[in-house]
């Protein structure tokens, strides 16, 4: 035996192996009686099917393949929500570079997210229309909200929003005393 087989072991099953006829007989696993008869359905269909029910089921599975990308597409902001507030976590609440420069990160790609979104799904759409954005498109939005939320509260936190009425006493107009007095009322 050469050296590189040594170590190795064949798994697949033959006809004069042991065991054959049993496993054979066996049921076979949960869910793959519905995959053997999905094999079977298909292999049928495509053996008596004409070329253009062949060519609008590619269309379909083309379409549901743009509509999953579209999804994926979509959820990509939530994933980098979970990372943003983990850095937004670690900078602290004190006023440095690094903090200000994460935070404007968490303001401004939402933002652009947003307002690119048009640009962002327009290689999923379709020209006859089969494939439906909407969802994708809203849930994209949404996670872009939640993300410009997380944001605008680490600004908060950092005192950056004016938040309190502290922060609007320049806006105060303060009344002018027309006359004063030194005995205390």
């Amino acid at each position: 035996m050469p050296a590189s087989k040594m170590w190795s072991v064949d798994l697949t099953l033959r006809e004069q192996d042991v065991g054959y006829d049993v496993l054979q007989k066996l049921p076979p696993p949960p869910g793959m009686r519905k995959v053997n008869a999905l094999e079977r359905k298909i292999e049928n269909e495509g053996l008596g099917a004409s070329g253009a029910r062949s060519a609008s089921r590619d269309a379909l599975a083309i379409a549901q393949r743009k509509k999953a990308k579209a999804m994926s597409m979509a959820m990509s902001p939530g994933r980098q929500i979970a990372m943003n507030g983990f850095m937004m976590y670690m900078s602290g609440k004190n006023l440095n570079i690094f903090s200000i420069s994460i935070t404007s990160m968490a303001i401004m790609s939402p933002l652009k997210g947003i307002f690119g979104m048009a640009s962002a799904f327009k290689p999923f759409e379709d020209p006859d229309g089969r494939v439906d954005l909407q969802m994708a498109k809203l849930v994209y939005l949404l996670l872009n909200l939640v993300w410009l939320c997380v944001g605008l509260y680490k600004m908060a936190t950092m005192r950056l929003l004016p938040t309190t009425s502290a922060d609007w006493s320049g806006a105060v107009v303060w009344k002018e005393l027309m006359e004063t007095s030194s005995i205390p009322p």
